[in-house]
């Protein structure tokens, strides 16, 4: 049996997707696990103690938490449109059924029709899977936004700071959804880029996930840094 280009896709792309899927895994464990040692869990860390500070500020003074909520919800909006155009565009592109340069023979990898059907809907499944996750990432922050204005309340801090944190981790959801998104645009240009570009994205996202900054330890406001027996003594 001859080796064809079109045995290339059958090889790389299933090997780029474990790569991709696999990382992802063991990062949901890390997370689930040893959230200190990722940066979303250092993240989180601040958010419940900013959280925190804000519940027992005065209504009238949450203004800058309105502000820090309003510009997750504006990014959170953004890439959600920009998802769902990408989507539109995809959708758009499967319906000509004109050839294009993805179907030339300049492409070494699988160009059949069918092949490029599958190309498409896939690319397609991932954007639409980052426009809900954006679209739920901006409703939970939404929530947030009523939770912290609704005047002489006694919600807890956990609702609001569960609210915030689901915000987050919707927000990384859609990102991680269009960076497959990326590596799946690769495969119109072949099954090498696209193993290639999955190698290189998970050394950099294993770089940039990771955390070896300790945990911030935040003390209540009213509570004042203890001092040293020395210093007592001089006082």
């Amino acid at each position: 049996m001859v080796f064809q280009k079109e045995h290339l896709d059958l090889v790389l792309v299933p090997s780029a997707l474990i790569i991709m899927v696999g990382y992802h895994l063991f990062f949901l464990y890390r997370y689930l696990n040893l959230p200190h040692n990722t940066v979303i869990g250092f993240e989180n860390n601040d958010k419940k103690a900013w959280v925190d500070r804000i519940m027992q500020l005065d209504k009238k003074e949450v203004g800058t938490a309105l502000t820090v909520l309003s510009s997750n919800i504006s990014a959170a909006t953004s890439l959600s449109s920009v998802s769902l155009t990408l989507s539109s565009l995809i959708g758009a592109w499967i319906a000509n059924d004109n050839k294009n340069i993805f179907q030339s023979k300049m492409i070494y990898g699988d160009t059949r029709p069918a092949t490029m059907s599958i190309k498409y809907i896939s690319l397609l499944i991932c954007f639409l899977l980052a426009f809900s996750c954006f679209i739920q990432s901006a409703r939970y922050f939404i929530h947030a936004n009523y939770l912290i204005t609704t005047p002489d309340s006694d919600i807890p801090v956990q609702n609001v700071e569960l609210a915030v944190i689901r915000g987050g981790d919707f927000w990384s959801l859609g990102l991680r959804a269009l960076y497959f998104a990326i590596n799946l645009l690769l495969w119109f240009f072949g099954p090498i880029p696209m193993f290639a570009t999955s190698v290189v994205m998970v050394v950099l996202l294993h770089y940039l996930d990771s955390n070896t900054t300790p945990l911030h330890r935040h003390r209540s406001p009213g509570k004042q840094p203890e001092k040293k027996v020395d210093e007592q003594i001089i006082g």
